[in-house]
Formats: C-alpha cells, structure tokens, sequence
C-alpha cells in the first residue's frame, strides 16, 4: 500500500465493506478522529446505518448525517440531526453550512466534490475512504466512476494540510481502497480544476 503518513498505521482487522448495515467504524476514520476539534460539527456523508455516526456521537461531537435511504436516517435520528436527501440528484441540502469534520466513506460521486470541499470549515479535516482502481478484480464496485484514481484524493485536497494518505489492497474482505485525511488550511480555497466538474 502506497502512504504518505507517520507513524506507521497501527495494525487493525478492516471493517465489513458494506455501508448499510451496522458495523464497527473504518479504522482509518477512527484513527484519524482525533483531528476534529473537540465537540466540533461533523457531516457523515452517505452515511449508511450510520456507523460514523454513532462513533463520533460517542465522542461528544454535534452530528449531522446525510443518505438519501430513509432507513438509514432513522436509525440515527436520535444522536444526529438527519437529511434524507439524494444529493446526486436533487439540490444540496447543505448550501450556506460547513463542519469542523466531514466524513464520506464507500461513497463516491465526483461532480460533488466542490460542495464536499466547501462543507469542511478552514481548520476543519476531511476523513474520506473508498473504492479504488484495482478493485474491480475484487468485486464490486467495479465501475471506473465508482473507483479512485491512484492519486486522485491528493489531486482533489491540492493544497490543504494532507496528514495521512493511502491507496491500496487490504484484506478481509479483500478490496483496494484509496484514503486521505486532510486539513483545510485557513482561506483554503476549492481547486480551481475541481470548479470545472
């Protein structure tokens, strides 16, 4: 696996691929959480049964959590404030509003990375995980829309604070994942090229 972080990632069994239903919290997630300011915001994305959800509720963080399945914005509705919203379709539910953290895991959908982007506050950390090229030999997703380019999260966080990156093969279940954790710097703006998508 290519990273570009330290120390050494700690060894630890990867969680279940799948995003709705309800599992431990990535490892990469919750390796990095720390980098949230303490009870700050945080945005989980595409937020399945809401794993992320409840690990940062845990941690005394105000959530909101976006899916655009009602189940799943149900079964957080408790600890989060919740959208039900398809955002790939529909109008962005999140216009005018930003986070000390956002979250986006096993979720890919490029025209909105200028609002994912927008979402995290200057000082704030983005913590995204998903499917990378690779995978297709795997399962799915297969797709090349659904998969990372080797690099691409680096290309997409140009000119943030990148604090951890990685892109490659992890077991049970076998899979090839690309992840980043990245801080906006203060006055950070969108990439200019991410603004032509």
């Amino acid at each position: 696996m290519t990273s570009h972080s330290q120390p050494p990632a700690p060894t630890a069994t990867p969680a279940p691929v799948s995003s709705h239903c309800v599992q431990e919290p990535s490892a990469w997630i919750a390796r990095f959480a720390h980098l949230v300011c303490s009870q700050g915001s945080v945005l989980d994305l595409a937020c399945g049964m809401g794993r992320h959800t409840r690990f940062f509720s845990a941690r005394d963080h105000a959530l909101t959590s976006v899916d655009k399945a009602p189940e799943a914005t149900r079964s957080v509705a408790d600890i989060a404030e919740t959208i039900t919203a398809d955002i790939e379709n529909n109008s962005w539910p999140l216009t005018g509003r930003s986070f000390d953290g956002v979250v986006v895991t096993n979720y890919l959908w490029r025209p909105l990375w200028p609002l994912i982007l927008g979402s995290v506050k200057p000082g704030g950390v983005l913590l995204y995980e998903t499917f990378a090229q690779g995978n297709e030999a795997y399962g799915r997703p297969s797709r090349p829309e659904f998969l990372l380019a080797p690099g691409e999260l680096l290309q997409v966080c140009a000119g943030w604070n990148i604090v951890a990156y990685e892109h490659g093969r992890l077991a049970q279940p076998e899979r090839v994942v690309q992840r980043i954790a990245a801080i906006r710097p203060d006055g950070a703006a969108t990439p200019a090229a991410l603004l032509q998508v």
